[in-house]
């Protein structure tokens, strides 16, 4: 019997060929042996009808509606958590196609780990809805057992961030209820007493996290859709997707074509996995994803094993799943194996294991579980370039048989399990892909779930299914909303295949909040990239922008090409001043540069500081019915002069906030250009936060659709550059620069105007995002450099300096003006938020989402943004527990360090726990603390913001 040692010592020292190209497919039907029966018995249930004839032969397992509310192609976890939902919400008429068995894609071979706590509140909740529906209530409406195992959860913590980090989950845990515990080595010892804990700094246990039965799962899910009225069609490939385009244009989906005939529809969901992206070439829709294989090995019986917790053990790149009495053994590593043409031939299918590429997990799973050195694993891994590896018995990609821990079949000698790899889609940025594709209405994502489909499906698709029927999700799913990605990147290869790789590889690495990938960078640039770079600019990226994150005074950063961290024969760069300065952002503490960005932010409020905002969305909403347009889509009241500036929200039809942005009333000009487009009608420009561009040109265009507005909506993002200067020397500098009288008679604030900047012409306004005196300066391509240049030789005598965003979100929480996706998100209201002055509520002008705003203000405000200081210096960064008299009330979304109020500061929602509204005097009665990391700091809450609330020194007034 061999052991993983051997596995180890062979796979390091026997020489073997590998293909260049080639990928085996090895169909778990041509497998002899009884013991993948045994092993798999799920296998049995969902492919046991597939061993005779051809899918083409066989035909659908039932016939085909003519018509379909909706049609979900994909029998994986996601497509049956969306079918499931979707009958569930009342939708009757929906049929799910699969073009094998249901599973067959990568679903059947999935670990089926579920974790509850991950750094994001969004997954929290998304985890606990799935949680919810297979360990509960699945069973209580079918009378049928899913597979659910409790046997809980286990995080490995070898070094001193990892702990800090697990630290910070296990505080955001107590806002949801999650129980969770920091362990001792000496007490993760006695909980687990296989283990080695010599080398460990603690754990983080989470006794109620548990391991899902795929096929258990998904055949419960089905047939408690088909109870109410949904269908599930069988051996029936997707052939083509039919288009219609509507009398204004608008592509939308019409039908479903099959080998097997046609089905009438108007909605898709795209939930096909690896084949998500053929799915959506069919319908002219650009899926980013990549296919990877990804394995997982399976040991022989291990005593004292069971009813241990499942283990990830993030340094070392590895899990351990509680496969009855023995272990899974699996990982993600940094040169994982592409599946270049993806085949659709493949079900129930695996690739031969590389062992090369998943040796380097063994080592890990030995050192933290030593019994495993002695262990024997399943199975044969042998080509004809590898005659040692004979004797190799490795089983991977097998699952538990439904039932408690313990309960599986003996193994009888010499029968063989076939340990191979499996495909599993990666998206760019880590993040699911859902959500209605922006080039097709009515084509909806659930598909690049980077191995967590089981344990995100029952959220998402809960999710997805209030999308298709409401027009948006119930929670803020914006991280996982296709239209987060510029649509110059969704079909760009290089940077799909680099940052699909990046998320893989770092899939257990530690998530600091300041943190940048090191993939697909410098894909979109602005005028002033390099004058900036050669200043000192340590550039972030945000959807394909590189934007300033602040200036080193140590010299150039550039990012360089990315390097696929030494693997595929790439090197490792050397010596490189850019990822010097990222590895010092590896902490939760103030990194060391924390006195630069002090510096930039004190001399903003002392002097002036030029902050490049190019990044940022520039549109114009132009056309006959553009006013109507902006008072449906707008909650501010827009209709002001031409010249005027207005701080808005977008809202959606729940009352959340989808937006925030700037809306500025145009005149018609007499000659047509970038800042003064021609139009017919009204005209508006609209500044958006570059990093949510997409998403609003989307749900804009998606609004103009729906109301049929005669107005059109321009892109000149890439056309215009944006910088302000702000501070109390902002206006004696451009005063200098620009020919326009600054005075605030002449140049109120919140009003624009088109000057000349050094003799370039610029749309001035008068705004700000971090409390001061400022302009922007809303400037075309070819003359930013040059205006930029004029702003910094005026200001040298003034003290004016560059800064970048880390100092943005440092003044602009001191002076509470709130971060779209931060402490303003699409589940959030602007009452709930504090900015019901953004709402034209006591006018009678109907705008998208008033009918909820006016329920909510009846009602009462169950959720209220407050503002929290902490005198102690420590830093935060959003998700610690929030108290109030003893009990936790909410979370921090958004917390930062106020160099002026020289404290931290942090933004967070908090509920009654008594269920009731919260009122403003709920808020003030209350003695507050928040817990950073197990440590809880006494914090005073603030109803308005602690610096300059009577907003003086945005008029001018120090």
């Amino acid at each position: 019997m061999a052991s993983l040692s051997r596995a180890l010592r062979v796979a390091t020292t026997c020489p073997r060929k590998r293909p260049a190209q080639g990928l085996q497919l090895q169909p778990l039907a041509s497998v002899a042996g009884p013991t993948t029966e045994k092993n798999v018995p799920y296998q049995r249930t969902l492919k046991e009808e597939a061993q005779g004839p051809s899918t083409a032969a066989r035909g659908p397992s039932q016939p085909l509606p003519s018509t379909a509310d909706v049609v979900v192609i994909g029998g994986g976890s996601l497509g049956c958590q969306t079918l499931y939902h979707l009958a569930k919400l009342g939708v009757s008429g929906a049929v799910l196609l699969e073009r094998e068995r249901l599973t067959s894609g990568t679903t059947w071979h999935t670990a089926g780990l579920l974790w509850q706590l991950r750094p994001s509140d969004v997954e929290v909740e998304l985890l606990a809805h799935t949680r919810r529906v297979v360990s509960r209530e699945l069973e209580e409406e079918t009378g049928l057992h899913t597979g659910w195992i409790q046997n809980g959860g286990l995080f490995i913590a070898s070094n001193r961030q990892r702990l800090d980090e697990y630290k910070r989950l296990m505080s955001l845990g107590k806002a949801y209820g999650v129980e969770s515990h920091v362990l001792s080595p000496a007490e993760t010892k006695a909980l687990y007493p296989l283990m080695n804990v010599d080398d460990l700094y603690g754990t983080l246990y989470v006794p109620q996290d548990g391991t899902m039965d795929p096929a258990g799962t998904c055949t419960t899910l089905v047939r408690a859709a088909a109870a109410r009225g949904a269908q599930v069609i069988e051996n029936c490939p997707v052939t083509g997707i039919h288009v219609r385009t509507d009398d204004f244009g608008v592509r939308r989906v019409a039908a479903v074509e099959t080998q097997h005939g046609s089905i009438q529809t108007p909605c898709v969901v795209n939930c096909a996995g690896v084949w998500a992206s053929a799915v959506g070439r069919m319908a002219g829709v650009k899926v980013p994803l990549v296919a990877m294989h990804h394995a997982y090995v399976v040991t022989e019986r291990i005593e004292g094993i069971q009813n241990m917790p499942n283990v990830r053990d993030h340094d070392a790149s590895v899990y351990l799943r509680l496969q009855g009495d023995a272990l899974s053994v699996g990982g993600y590593e940094n040169n994982p194996v592409f599946w270049e043409e993806v085949s659709d031939k493949f079900a129930f299918g695996l690739f031969d294991l590389d062992w090369d590429v998943f040796s380097q997990h063994i080592e890990g799973a030995i050192n933290r579980v030593p019994v495993l050195e002695r262990t024997g694993i399943k199975s044969t891994v042998c080509g004809p370039a590898s005659p040692c590896l004979h004797q190799l018995r490795v089983t991977a990609a097998t699952q538990p048989p439904p039932g408690p821990p313990g309960d599986v079949p003996s193994k009888q000698p010499g029968l063989l399990d076939q340990p191979r790899p499996a495909p599993e889609s990666f998206t760019p940025d880590h993040k699911p892909l859902m959500g209605e594709a922006p080039e097709l209405r009515g084509f909806f994502l659930g598909c690049g779930f980077n191995s967590a489909g089981m344990m995100l499906g029952g959220g998402c698709g809960q999710e997805l299914a209030h999308w298709i029927i409401h027009g948006r999700p119930e929670k803020d799913m914006y991280g996982y909303d296709i239209r987060r990605f510029h649509h110059s990147l969704t079909d760009h290869s290089r940077w799909i295949r680099e940052r699909s790789h990046e998320s893989y590889a770092k899939n257990y690495s530690v998530v600091f909040p300041h943190d940048e990938p090191l993939a697909g960078r410098n894909m979109r640039t602005d005028a002033l990239h390099q004058e900036l770079l050669e200043q000192g600019c340590v550039f972030q990226e945000r959807h394909g922008w590189e934007r300033p994150g602040w200036f080193s005074p140590q010299g150039t950063a550039p990012v360089p090409d990315y390097d696929y961290y030494g693997a595929y024969g790439n090197q490792v760069h050397q010596d490189c001043a850019y990822t010097r300065l990222l590895e010092d952002e590896y902490t939760f503490e103030f990194p060391p540069h924390h006195g630069v960005i002090q510096k930039e932010c004190l001399t903003c409020r002392g002097a002036a500081a030029v902050f490049n905002m190019s990044y940022f969305g520039k549109f114009y909403l132009l056309g006959l019915d553009a006013s109507k347009a902006a008072d449906w889509l707008f909650s501010a009241d827009v209709s002001r002069p031409p010249g005027s500036t207005v701080y808005t929200c977008m809202l959606n039809q729940r009352g959340g906030v989808e937006s925030d942005l700037t809306v500025s009333r145009l005149a018609p000009g007499p000659e047509a250009g970038p800042l003064a487009p021609a139009f017919e009608g009204d005209g508006y420009y609209l500044a958006v936060g570059g990093a949510a561009a997409q998403h609003n040109w989307s749900h804009i265009s998606t609004v103009l659709q729906d109301q049929k507005f005669r107005c059109q909506l321009i892109d000149s993002s890439e056309d215009l550059g944006m910088i302000s200067i702000q501070g109390p020397a902002s206006r004696a500098i451009l005063q200098e620069v620009l020919d326009a009288d600054l005075s605030n008679s002449a140049f109120p604030f919140s009003t624009h105007q088109l000057v000349r900047a050094a003799g370039h012409l610029v749309r001035a306004m008068r705004l700000s995002f971090v409390g001061e005196l400022g302009w922007e300066l809303h400037i075309p391509r070819a003359s930013c450099v040059p205006v930029y240049r004029a702003v910094m030789t005026a200001g040298a005598k003034h003290g004016l300096v560059n800064a970048g965003y880390r100092a943005i979100d440092s003044l602009s929480i001191e002076k509470g003006y709130r971060h779209w996706h931060a402490d303003l998100r699409s589940d959030d209201s602007p009452l709930e938020a504090g900015l019901a002055f953004t709402c034209k509520l006591k006018s009678r002008v109907p705008f998208l989402g008033r009918e909820a705003l006016e329920r909510q203000r009846e009602a009462g405000l169950r959720l209220r943004l407050v503002c929290l200081t902490v005198e102690e210096k420590v830093p935060m960064f959003g998700l610690e527990a929030i108290w109030r008299n003893g009990q936790v009330v909410g979370h921090v979304r958004r917390a930062d360090f106020g160099f002026t109020l020289d404290k931290t500061i942090a933004y967070g929602y908090i509920q009654n726990p008594s269920g009731g509204p919260v009122s403003l005097d709920f808020v003030k009665s209350g003695d507050y603390a928040l817990e950073r990391m197990g440590v809880t700091y006494a914090a005073q809450v603030h109803l308005k913001s602690p610096f300059d609330p009577d907003n003086k020194r945005v008029r001018g007034i120090y």
